[in-house]
């Protein structure tokens, strides 16, 4: 992962992560050890970022055809225009998907800005100049975030309008989209937050440097005890989470202008991003992503963590909504804190697993981390409308929603390689290797930056 999703990686950038390490003597068995283990994290890293991709497309794949859905699809111009997170609802349903859809939706995004922060520090210390980063970083995300509000979106709720509308033309579509009250961004929300925690970065490296290099500190005993560290960060993101929930409920969005918000989460965000500056700062390969640490060999023990607090947050949850309005203030204190506990477990199985099983190089998975962020960009369109275009179909839920996962990936994987063949693409979502490259060697020892993206 890179400092800005990119989806977590620069497809802009040619220059390529790698953490130094003047402690050790080139060329002795403790240099090339080290250059191992920081091959092997940043591997893991960038197959981690292919798998990410996966998940999210999946995610919105299966939204359609959740069981909790309501019985009709959401009017189109009408508060509180539910159709931002689901934008179309098929009357074919399967639970499976309302307990996928929720584990992603507790620990996804925060792993997300977590991976983006990693390699933002060792950036920033490399270049020594926080005002041309900014530059380099408002084209990368900046960009991006105009193009998918005046193109990707608008192609992409045409479906949604259709559904409820008595007049389905595109003069009609055009006329209601231009009067809706907010500018929508749909999963675009990302790039625009993340750009604005990239300049908090770099205000930090400008005026507090040694904090960051602190926080890191913090993490070198993650190595052989992640526990430690994952209770400390789980304690940080339950006191910035759980008082904004309060505050304002879990579930409250808003949208000014083309800024969509969920107020719960941004601080929540915001401890995990420094989480990742600080540990990138430290060293990959020395702290809680080192591939031969405990997070990586003790991995089934996250996932019973992973699974024991998402049902927690789970119950409790429902038990919050029978309450209503009325839910006692410990109740809604404890979804807080176990919606901070699922949430770190869930991506320290996640990246545990992938740091003990994910540090070779794959042909398809790489590709698939090279093309992530453009496919992230254009997913949306080929999401909707392949769930609008099954809404007759008597199919069950489960072929419904393979048959939409399927035609998402394959369709927004083409369509980053064919972006990227004309000279704006490359300019919108960079220049990668091809799909059709050959692989890397298979080689352990091969060099973090081979791998990684600045």
């Amino acid at each position: 992962m890179n400092e800005q999703f990119r989806l977590i990686g620069t497809p802009h950038g040619h220059s390529r992560a790698a953490i130094d390490s003047d402690s050790a003597t080139a060329g002795s068995p403790r240099d090339a050890t080290a250059q191992s283990r920081r091959a092997a994290s940043s591997v893991a890293l960038n197959n981690l970022r292919g798998v990410v991709i996966l998940i999210v497309l999946a995610f919105h794949s299966f939204l359609a055809y959740l069981g909790s859905q309501g019985p009709s699809a959401f009017p189109f111009d009408r508060s509180p225009y539910e159709w931002r997170a689901f934008p179309i609802v098929d009357s074919h349903r399967w639970f499976g998907f309302d307990l996928f859809c929720a584990w992603q939706d507790v620990y996804l995004m925060t792993l997300m800005f977590f991976l983006s922060a990693l390699f933002t520090w060792p950036s920033l210390t490399r270049r020594k100049q926080p005002g041309r980063f900014l530059r380099d970083r408002f084209l990368r995300l900046g960009l991006p975030f105009v193009f998918a509000l005046v193109v990707v979106m608008p192609l992409a709720l045409y479906p949604v309008y259709r559904v409820t509308a008595a007049d389905p033309s595109l003069a009609a579509y055009a006329h209601h989209y231009m009067a809706l009250p907010f500018w929508p961004n749909g999963p675009m929300w990302f790039l625009w937050q993340l750009l604005t925690l990239t300049v908090m970065a770099a205000a930090l490296y400008r005026f507090a440097p040694n904090w960051v290099a602190t926080i890191g500190r913090w993490s070198s005993t993650a190595f052989t005890h992640p526990g430690r560290y994952f209770f400390g960060l789980a304690a940080a993101s339950a006191l910035a989470y759980t008082p904004m929930a309060l505050a304002f409920t879990p579930w409250t969005w808003s949208e000014h202008g083309p800024f969509g918000l969920q107020f719960c989460r941004p601080l929540h965000y915001v401890v995990y991003y420094l989480a990742g500056l600080g540990i990138g700062a430290y060293g990959l390969e020395r702290g809680l992503l080192a591939p031969d640490g405990m997070l990586a060999r003790r991995w089934p023990v996250w996932l019973g963590y992973a699974l024991a607090s998402l049902f927690v947050w789970m119950g409790l949850t429902g038990l919050e909504m029978r309450f209503g309005a009325a839910s006692p203030l410990i109740l809604q204190a404890g979804v807080g804190i176990s919606f901070a506990l699922a949430c770190a477990s869930g991506g320290f199985f996640f990246m545990g697993v992938c740091l003990r099983y994910g540090t070779q190089p794959s042909r398809i998975v790489g590709s698939l981390a090279n093309n992530a962020f453009g496919m992230y960009l254009f997913h949306y369109i080929f999401v909707v409308w392949l769930q609008y275009a099954l809404l007759g179909m008597a199919w069950f839920a489960i072929a419904k929603a393979m048959a939409v996962y399927g035609g998402t990936v394959i369709l927004s994987w083409i369509t980053t390689e064919a972006v990227r063949r004309v000279p704006f693409g490359t300019v919108l979502i960079g220049t990668e290797r091809s799909i059709f490259a050959k692989a890397p060697p298979r080689k352990d020892t091969l060099p973090a930056t081979q791998y990684m993206h600045s």
